[in-house]
């Protein structure tokens, strides 16, 4: 069998970065959406074990999925995104990767629930998003940075909504957001019978505010919720912290 060209397999406006994880490389356009510190401490957040099935909603160039695969022991990662080009790409990383017989994409609407219906039931779910509603300072509609940042194409209910009909019984969601909507996603989540179990604060440091909220939620759990020690990015020198550095592996 012909071994595969990765350069075959990346155009000019691509990169093929290195996550520093097992040898994986991931495909991101050079000037368009690219991954940030919020799809790497959700892929770290979500509790994954061994032979689990996960779906990564919103998966963009599938990075949640490859940093699963490549910390965890999972046994089948399916990434689901409405953008073509994104799921493209984020096979071609498959193909890079050799992680065919683990993970896959594929482009569907996630308010498809018809098409949900279709896909094996997952343990875990995880999801990264958008995080701006749709009236707030939107320009382009069919943009591919606004429908990655705005509610452009799904609010957060469908993703809940959808979260719901592809979790087994007692399946776990992921989500990572922003603090603001803190209040959306768990009256959201009790809605449609998915309990809040456990958030974490993310801040930048230790003197701001959090910017960026980890939450987990089991279907039909139990009441009870725990509140994390909080997450700091960087340390009170500005460098990054020895907890960041440790899920980035540089430690």
């Amino acid at each position: 069998m012909k071994e595969i060209d990765k350069n075959d397999l990346i155009y000019e406006d691509e990169t093929l970065d290195d996550l520093q994880l097992k040898g994986i490389h991931i495909i991101q356009k050079k000037d368009a959406f690219r991954f940030g510190v919020d799809a790497v401490l959700l892929a770290n957040f979500a509790n994954i074990k061994r032979n689990s099935t996960v779906i990564d909603l919103c998966t963009g160039t599938g990075i949640v999925p490859f940093v699963i695969a490549g910390k965890t022991e999972a046994r089948s990662i399916l990434g689901i995104e409405i953008q073509e080009d994104f799921v493209d790409m984020a096979n071609r990383s498959v193909k890079i990767n050799n992680l065919d017989d683990r993970v896959q994409f594929i482009c569907e609407d996630l308010k498809n629930l018809s098409a949900l219906h279709q896909v094996e039931k997952a343990d875990v779910v995880t999801v990264n998003p958008p995080y701006k509603l749709m009236s707030s300072g939107i320009k382009n509609p069919k943009d591919k940075l606004a429908i990655a940042r705005h509610e452009v194409l799904c609010t957060l209910e469908d993703v809940i909504i959808a979260s719901r009909k592809i979790l087994k019984d007692n399946g776990r969601l992921y989500m990572v957001h922003r603090p603001e909507r803190l209040a959306d996603i768990l009256c959201l989540m009790r809605k449609h019978r998915i309990e809040p179990k456990r958030i974490r604060l993310v801040h930048p440091n230790s003197q701001k505010a959090p910017n960026i909220v980890l939450v987990e939620g089991q279907r039909d759990g139990g009441a009870f919720l725990k509140f994390e020690k909080p997450l700091y990015v960087y340390n009170d020198e500005g460098k990054y912290s020895e907890e960041i550095d440790k899920i980035y592996g540089r430690s």
